[in-house]
Formats: C-alpha cells, structure tokens, sequence
C-alpha cells in the first residue's frame, strides 16, 4: 500500500510503499476513505513535538473508510462495513476510563502518534474502538467527525455545558473554532465569533454565529465582547492555543463564567487568580472526545443538526498531501482532506 511517512521535523513527508496491515486477533482493517489534514501534525512537522513512537510513522487521526479484513474473534463487523476511526484508542481498564472519561485514558493511544496513522491506503486498529457509519452520510467527509467535530462536541457539551440562551463566545474560527460555534449554536447558545479573518467569520456566521468580531478592527475583543453583553458572555472558548487569546478569552467572561481551553500551548499563561476568586470564574482543559459521544454526534449528523459536507473546502491525493499541509500552514479555506484512492 501507500503511505505518507514522517522522518523527522522541518521536511515534508515522504509518499512510499509499505505492507498492507493485516488483522490480528480483535482488529479490523480498514480501507482509508479519507483522513483530515490537522494542525496537530504541523506540530510534529513543523515545531518538532516528538512523537510517542520513534519515526519513521504515518501520521493522520481522522479517519473513515470501509472494512477490508476481520479478524479473529471479532464479532458484529463485516467486511465492506462503513466505520469511523476516534482519533485515541482508550484501553477501558484504567482509573480515568472507569470513572467515564476515556478521551482522558492513562494509556490512550493516538493513530498517527503511538501507532501508525492514516495517511495511507489502509489502516489497522481494534474492532472495539470503531464506529458505524449509516449509509446516508458522505463517507469522505464523516473522517472529520473523527476529530474535527467530536473534539468540539466534547468541549461544548461536556466541558462548557452550554445551556439554550447562554451567551458564548469562540476565539478562533478555523477547523475546530468554527465547529465550536455550529455546535454551540445546536445547544440552543447565542454565539459571538471572534477571528480575524473575514472569510472565517462569514462562514462561521452560516454555521450559527449571531455575531462576528473581527479582531483586525476590533483588537480589544474582551472590552467589546462585555460591552456588548452587558457585562461577559457566559461561556468562552480558546480554539487557537495563543497565551494572550486564552487572556482575552478569560477576560470576556461575565462574573461566574467559564473559559474553555481547546487550543493546544506549550507555553505559560499569567492569570490574575484574584479575579478568579472573586468572580468564581472557572478555568477548564478540553480533550478529544469521549467514546460514548461518537453514535450520538453521528446521529447529529445524520439529521442535519451538525453540518460537515461545507467544512471540506480541499481534497488531495497521497502523492499531493505535502500541498495539503502548505494549504494548513498557510490557513487556506477550512479543512483539508486527504483521499487515498484519488
């Protein structure tokens, strides 16, 4: 089969010949039908964030497909099934597991991080950790729920606990901001989008946003934001993973709300813990999804409550994936997907 493999940082991925994967005991193999490009693999790329396993790995986390083996011992999967891959494959055994929050596994494996992931033609993982597709959804464009959207349901539903009519604001309209904000919308929630590209913004506005920022003409978002919301939006989520949009987020919040951090940092952020004690503002991290949650995003899906067909503003081939990750870099349309097949 083909794959894209990761070497190292600073080089682009190389498309070569490997073995296809065969299925052991309890796996499954699938046939890649798409996987999402994602920032995440810029970090590996480009900033050198070392991967669990050593290179050379296929990297991607945002997988759908058919499958093309069943291995022994696997019961209710079929061979030409329509599955979606989670990005993490959880274990179910450890603490975090057994208390329900898997997306938090102590030995969680992520595809294309401590196995190889999905930018190939075929791909292996455990039947226990798949998804069922039904027949109505696109199959190249429901890889996104594998991430895309199920990280943003998660930060929404589970770590914001959005109620109908709470004011919310999202900093940061790319890939998984702009998923935040249609997702915010479904919760019944009256979204603020914050971003400083025109073109995000308007497309956030046709996902549910009933108001846009637009930080190039309005650079002290948290003084407009409580200015027009008399005070503080509710919710605050940070899709971008910058220490001063954390900040400004933190400072949009009414007295008592909470700030979501989704976007991944590696550097401090300064917070005034007195205002955080006198306001009781809560400060939350937002991780992956839960297992549980997958069935219940597709059937939002499947009903047109979660839209994914117009995230998918690029598709590139295996041998055209490195113009794929310069069209990310670059913040070119929204959400990139590789297709294997094409």
């Amino acid at each position: 089969m083909k794959a894209a493999l990761f070497y190292g940082a600073h080089r682009p991925l190389d498309v070569e010949e490997r073995p296809t994967p065969r299925a052991r005991p309890g796996e499954i193999v699938v046939k890649v039908a798409a996987c999402g490009l994602c920032h995440t693999d810029l970090h590996y790329i480009d900033h050198g964030v070392p991967t669990f396993a050593k290179p050379p790995i296929v990297l991607g986390h945002e997988a759908s497909g058919t499958i093309s083996e069943v291995g022994f011992g696997v019961e209710g999967w079929h061979i030409d099934d329509r599955v979606l891959i989670p990005a993490v494959l959880s274990c179910g055994s450890c603490s975090a597991c057994r208390r329900g929050r898997e997306n938090i596994c102590e030995h969680g494996v992520m595809l294309g991080n401590h196995v190889d992931g999905a930018y190939a033609e075929y791909l292996r993982v455990p039947a226990k950790d798949t998804i069922a597709l039904p027949a109505d959804l696109p199959l190249e464009e429901a890889c996104l729920i594998a991430d895309a959207v199920s990280t943003p349901y998660h930060a929404v539903v589970n770590r914001g606990e959005v109620k109908p009519g709470e004011r919310v604001a999202v900093f940061g309209c790319g890939g998984v901001g702009v998923n935040v904000v249609q997702v915010a919308a479904a919760c019944g929630a009256e979204v603020w989008a914050i971003d400083h590209n025109p073109e995000r913004l308007a497309f956030a506005e046709t996902l549910g946003a009933a108001h846009l920022v637009d930080t190039a003409i309005e650079p002290d978002v948290a003084k407009a934001l409580r200015r027009q919301t008399d005070g503080g939006v509710d919710v605050a989520f940070e899709a971008i993973g910058k220490p001063a949009t954390i900040r400004f987020a933190l400072d949009s919040l009414r007295r008592g709300g909470r700030l979501v951090i989704v976007g991944f940092s590696m550097d401090t952020v300064e917070m005034p813990a007195g205002k955080i004690m006198f306001q009781e503002l809560q400060i939350r991290g937002s991780l992956g999804c839960r297992p549980v949650d997958y069935p219940r995003i597709v059937e939002l899906v499947r009903r047109g409550k979660i839209r994914i067909e117009p995230l998918v503003t690029k598709r590139v081939s295996l041998r055209e994936i490195n113009v794929g990750l310069d069209a990310l870099r670059h913040g070119d349309g929204l959400r990139t997907i590789v297709v294997p097949s094409a």
